[in-house]
């Protein structure tokens, strides 16, 4: 048996694989904020999951994104190179909303007063300049004792090309500090870019404490329940890594939940034959929406959340504030406005009452008519449509529209934004949406997938099993991996193979960290992958292009190999190729452990007519037409592969509901996926 856990801001998403019978089953319970532990526990319980049968374990939590996101992290305190003191708070000139006139940079995590200095000095090529003085450095964290403060950061000037001061540095803290937890920029990042560095060393030590407080929790309970599988936990850039590395470099788990998303995406694309996709994770907070061409997910070696930069290797995932619980609001214009704020699982919308009293997405999608109030979660939340309409009017009134009108006014603003989130991975990245088909999971991504295609031109929307599941899904198609890098700035010229030997002596560094990784991990070598790639650039460039290498030993004859990839990837990323020469600037190694893949069931064969799934009708309310209009219901788990359903339509499952505007029609594929063609009829 395989299980994985997927915590989010409003539900914590259970699916089980019970690989003797080829079952999947998918379970969703409320997030506990105060104790997201419990909230694993009961999804456990709700699945009926036999602990004692499970292989791996596989979770993804927004834990750590949320700490940085709410700033409830620890205290943190930053050590540095004697005259950087303010590298950290002065940080990068630039910034995303070039033309905003209102801008102001992001607080930072450290206030001033708590950065110390320490006088070492390492060389860009790691040789030694100035000692490291432990007097000194003793002297700082007996000021960093004093203030009792939770974690530190140590990030020294080159540390990148020579680790071993910043290594004596969290000795000292060890002796003089015991319990305190550290953060080595080295242990994360080996990569130039002090500021960019500082940034990634510091937001791990302020989620390090929260986060390994709540894995060493669940941990033990699992333990205590008699779990003697894998406990592993999903990493923003793909893949998975043990308990153990997580507690030691939470910063890894930022992008967890969404990652797992996109990876059961990639996997699912190659098993039905869509390679190129725009995935669409609508949950009950944001929405996630990452690309896939050609089957490859799109990395990025660095992401910003709220500015603030993070050089670690992710999946080049944007997130919107929009989901299931986005509240409606009038601004100070009396226009209408959904999100960013959500009501989370507690209050939550307004029909769920709990106490919310803010009218949400979830909300405008009952008073219209596409939910039934007795038939959300399969029955386990009722939801009550009376006092959502009844909010939903009060909104109406401070708008002077009819309550109809506002419900179904929130449902397509919310749409405009998701449609502007897809231009931004799409358009923006210079591929055309038109030549991608949209994934559409997660508890509403189903829900306007529909219209945000239409809106976009793609010819299809794709609904894979366990929509709402499937980012855990996608967690049970993980390797565990270790990405491992080099800041390494070298000329690569065909006429001059010399300068391969450096190169390939740091990766044979780097290829033996990795073997060592997967060696303490338990894996044999027959499940070992080594994947070499670089950052390249043309001389005097500042940003950089990832190419993948042929191997982790080159030889001559592949630099003008390397140098003609790297040309078609920079004319696809940015327009055009030049004939300047090329210089490498930072050498990577992904090295993967290969867990067995499971197979995913097939559904039983049937025909065109979905009649056994037909559940009835009911209206539902359409914009801007002042009407409704009849939406035939149909029963998911009762459809079969074959069967075709002509829009308009609702296809209900136990977690989520899937809607087919006039126009278009779906088909059910073998794997039980719901295929829409986008406008087939006209």
């Amino acid at each position: 048996m395989r299980v994985a856990v997927d915590v989010g801001g409003t539900f914590t998403d259970v699916i089980v694989l019970d690989e003797t019978r080829g079952s999947l089953r998918f379970e969703k319970v409320e997030t506990v904020p105060t104790d997201p532990a419990r909230g694993v526990l009961s999804g456990f319980d709700k699945a009926e999951a036999d602990i004692n049968a499970i292989r791996y374990f596989v979770h993804g939590t927004t834990l750590a994104l949320n700490a940085l996101l709410t700033r409830t992290g620890a205290r943190v305190a930053i050590v540095t190179t004697r005259g950087f003191r303010d590298v950290y708070e002065l940080g990068r000139n630039d910034r995303e909303p070039m033309y905003d006139f209102k801008y102001r940079k992001p607080e930072s995590l450290v206030p001033r007063s708590h950065v110390f200095e320490v006088d070492q000095r390492m060389g860009f090529q790691g040789q030694e300049l100035s000692a490291f003085n432990e007097a000194q450095a003793r002297e700082v964290a007996q000021q960093i004792a004093a203030l009792d403060l939770d974690a530190v950061a140590v990030c020294f000037l080159h540390a990148y090309a020579n680790p071993a001061h910043e290594q004596r540095m969290r000795d000292v803290l060890a002796e003089v500090c015991p319990g305190l937890s550290v953060t080595l920029s080295s242990d994360l990042s080996r990569e130039y870019r002090e500021y960019e560095r500082t940034s990634t060393a510091v937001i791990d030590a302020y989620v390090k404490p929260i986060t390994r407080s709540y894995l060493e929790k669940l941990d033990d309970k699992l333990a205590e329940s008699g779990l003697q599988g894998n406990f592993l936990l999903t990493r923003s850039g793909g893949g998975a890594m043990t308990v153990e590395t997580a507690k030691h470099q939470p910063v890894q788990l930022i992008l967890s939940g969404p990652a797992g998303g996109v990876i059961g995406s990639a996997v699912f694309g190659e098993l039905t034959g869509h390679k190129n996709l725009i995935t669409f994770d609508m949950g009950g907070t944001s929405l996630d929406v990452s690309l896939i061409a050609g089957g490859e997910i799109h990395m990025e070696s660095q992401q910003r959340f709220q500015g603030l930069p993070i050089s670690i290797p992710t999946i080049d995932i944007h997130t919107l504030g929009t989901g299931g619980g986005s509240i409606a609001w009038v601004d100070d214009g009396g226009h209408l406005q959904v999100g960013p704020q959500s009501a989370g699982a507690d209050p939550g919308p307004v029909c769920y009452d709990k106490g919310g009293s803010q009218v949400t997405f979830t909300d405008a999608a009952l008073a219209v008519g596409y939910l039934d109030p007795a038939n959300f979660l399969g029955g386990d939340i009722q939801l009550n449509a009376d006092h959502a309409r009844q909010a939903i009017a009060s909104l109406a009134e401070q708008l002077g529209m009819s309550a109809d009108e506002t419900a179904a006014g929130i449902l397509r603003i919310s749409e405009a934004k998701m449609a502007g989130a897809v231009r931004v991975i799409s358009v923006e990245r210079g591929f055309h949406p038109g030549d991608f088909t949209l994934l559409a999971f997660g508890g509403g991504g189903a829900f306007v997938g529909a219209a945000v295609a239409r809106e976009l031109g793609l010819p299809r929307v794709v609904v894979p099993p366990g929509q709402s599941n499937f980012s855990a899904f996608g967690m049970l198609m993980i390797d565990l991996v270790h990405d491992f890098s080099q800041t390494h700035v070298t000329a690569l010229e065909p006429d001059q193979p010399q300068s391969l030997e450096a190169i390939n002596a740091i990766y044979a560094d780097l290829h033996a960290a990795g073997n060592a990784a997967l060696d303490e991990d338990g894996f044999s070598d027959d499940r070992k992958v080594f994947q070499a790639q670089a950052e390249l650039r043309y001389q005097g460039q500042e940003h950089t292009v990832n190419v993948g290498l042929p191997g982790t030993v080159l030889q001559a004859d592949d630099i003008a190999t390397i140098i003609a990839s790297f040309g078609e990837a920079h004319r696809a990323q940015y327009g055009h190729a030049m004939d300047d020469k090329v210089e490498v600037v930072t050498l990577r190694l992904r090295a993967l452990g290969l867990l067995p893949r499971p197979e995913i069931p097939r559904l039983e064969k049937g025909d065109a007519n979905p009649e056994s799934a037909h559940k009835g009708a009911r209206p539902v309310y359409q914009y801007g037409q002042g009407e409704s209009a009849d939406y035939q219901i149909y029963d998911r788990e009762r459809l079969l592969w074959g069967n075709e359903i002509e829009g308009p339509a609702i296809v209900e499952e136990r977690t989520a509901t899937t809607v087919i505007h006039a126009g278009d029609r779906l088909g059910v594929g073998e794997f039980g996926e719901l295929i829409i063609k986008i406008g087939a009829q006209s």
